[in-house]
């Protein structure tokens, strides 16, 4: 048996909020998204979980949940790695636009299309495929390494960051993922085996609550 790998996906934003296309924008958390970070890091307290390092993105609402789940698990000042590599999915030209406005002004299909189809970007911004090509990367330089020496690792990201990862470690095919949505301050847990491939999954709380 190897280690263990968490991923929580960020408490509701205030962009969540407003039904906004955020990407690599930086609102903050809502009192409800501070909550749910809370939740997700009582559960890992609850699970008995202690860290070894923590990634998160270059997104302050990422770095927030990051820094509650840590607080909640009596670890809040464990080193902690911050990169873009695990932002948010860049929604280009959407970014800070309703998205009803944005079906006003593109049509609903079309914007269903950029949100939910694999590999067709937004105008200007990165499909989920695109997202992916920045994220595997990095996770297999310098998340997985230390999850195969037996680490225990937290990744506090985005929806899209995560749905990424959460392909490769499912084994999810392109049509399986665009169905998944993640569960805001949700913790998922993985223990990998040696071979880098999942040996048991727990997801530490209500999981249909995504959004």
């Amino acid at each position: 048996m190897s280690g263990t790998l968490v991923l929580v996906r960020h408490g509701q934003s205030e962009w969540n909020l407003k039904n906004l296309f955020t990407g690599w924008k930086d609102p903050g958390l809502t009192e409800l998204g501070v909550e749910e970070a809370n939740a997700g890091g009582k559960a890992l307290a609850d699970y008995g979980i202690k860290f070894d390092i923590a990634f998160t993105s270059a997104l302050s609402r990422a770095q927030k949940t990051c820094q509650i789940v840590l607080d909640n698990v009596g670890q809040p000042n464990l080193e902690t790695i911050r990169d873009e590599a695990l932002n948010e999915r860049d929604y280009g030209d959407l970014s800070g636009l309703n998205k009803d406005d944005a079906r006003a002004k593109w049509g609903e299909e079309q914007v269903h299309i950029w949100r939910r189809s694999y590999d067709v970007p937004p105008p200007g911004g990165e499909s989920l495929r695109d997202t992916g090509a920045r994220v595997w990367p990095y996770y297999m330089t310098e998340i997985l390494p230390r999850v195969l020496r037996g680490e225990t690792v937290l990744v506090a990201a985005h929806g899209n960051s995560l749905r990424a990862l959460v392909m490769v470690l499912d084994r999810l095919s392109k049509q399986e993922i665009l169905k998944l949505n993640l569960a805001t301050g949700v913790p998922m847990v993985y223990k990998l085996k040696a071979d880098s491939t999942v040996a048991s999954k727990e997801v530490l709380g209500d999981m249909s609550c995504a959004h």
